[in-house]
């Protein structure tokens, strides 16, 4: 859902480029991404979310009070956001992918500075030609216990720009979107 709220940070653009890796000729990996397909959304309310999503959402974060959610549809697949606050105040969102009537947690997202991130995360966008600097970074904990860092530049307040994954100690630039 990345309300309001969380899309009114700017980031700026540290420079733009085709630099290539040292010692190689091949290019560096670059760190924004092309804009993902658009997306048929539609805000929901918590009390309509289905009963199965909602039951989903509890199962994950018993304590959370569900504030807001929309529905999105995107490449023949239905996903929900549904945004809340945790019984210790802090923010969370989950995304959920609808799979013939059943729904199934795909991450788990909340914001954090970027200086928060693991500085192998930080080393790796500083590293890519087109590299910016991040004010908005959300830390998205996928399934298979990847965490992606979304980072966010101005003018692109609907998806994130770059996304870096972690996992085993390795961060690696994302040269695709996931689906959701």
């Amino acid at each position: 859902m990345r309300s309001a709220i969380w899309m009114a940070a700017g980031l700026s653009l540290a420079g733009c480029g085709g630099a290539e890796k040292a010692g190689g000729d091949s290019p560096a990996e670059k760190a924004v991404l092309a804009e993902g397909p658009e997306a048929e959304i539609d805000a929901v309310a918590a009390a309509d979310l289905p009963a199965g999503l909602r039951a989903t959402v509890l199962a994950r974060v018993p304590d959370m009070t569900i504030a807001a959610a929309e529905r999105k549809a995107r490449g023949g697949m239905v996903f929900y956001n549904v945004e809340g606050i945790r019984g210790d105040g802090s923010a969370v969102e989950l995304d959920l992918i609808e799979e013939k009537g059943a729904y199934r947690v795909v991450e788990m997202q909340r914001d954090i500075a970027w200086a928060d991130a693991p500085a192998p995360v930080q080393a790796a966008a500083k590293a890519a030609p087109d590299a910016f600097e991040p004010a908005r970074v959300i830390e998205s904990v996928q399934e298979d216990g990847t965490t992606i860092y979304e980072l966010f530049t101005p003018g692109r307040p609907a998806e994130p720009a770059a996304e870096i994954d972690w996992k085993g100690g390795e961060a690696a630039l994302r040269q695709a979107r996931n689906a959701y």
